[in-house]
């Protein structure tokens, strides 16, 4: 089997196409929550803190040149060092808002799951040949 053929046969695989599909739906799915934590959670979480801006906290580490203003965008443009801790605290917010969506997902697929794998199965109809003996039996009670 030539190369062309096996890497035809592995992608087109069911499991590969929905790794695919998942990881499409997944940075969609990244990008709602990255919106809501940075569109959303976090200015309510800046105002209850007091009308903080968590984008712009940062410790400058360097010197900063003469004429560039003290926003962090203008510091990283000039290449000063900078140790943005408030972008930090919201990718670990979105990161943690991400996590907790993901185990409720996956904890309600598990719970559906076990329903699914508790439902007690029918009873499987008797094969051909037990069905053709049970028959000959009831015929030769049947007898006088």
């Amino acid at each position: 089997m030539g190369i062309v053929q096996e890497f035809k046969d592995f992608s087109l695989k069911g499991n590969v196409v929905d790794l695919a599909v998942g990881v499409i739906i997944g940075g969609a799915f990244g990008k709602i929550v990255d919106s809501l934590v940075s569109d959303i959670i976090m200015p309510v979480v800046g105002l209850v803190f007091g009308k903080l801006d968590f984008s712009s906290m940062f410790a400058v580490l360097g010197t900063i040149p003469a004429g560039v203003p003290r926003t962090l965008v203008d510091l990283k443009k000039a290449g000063v060092p900078v140790f943005a801790y408030g972008n930090f605290i919201t990718v670990a917010v979105n990161f943690l808002i991400l996590a907790l969506v993901i185990f409720v997902m996956v904890k309600q697929i598990n719970r559906l799951r076990r329903k699914e794998a508790a439902a007690p199965a029918a009873p499987a109809a008797p094969a051909e040949d037990i069905v053709l003996l049970r028959e000959i039996r009831d015929s030769l009670r049947a007898r006088p």
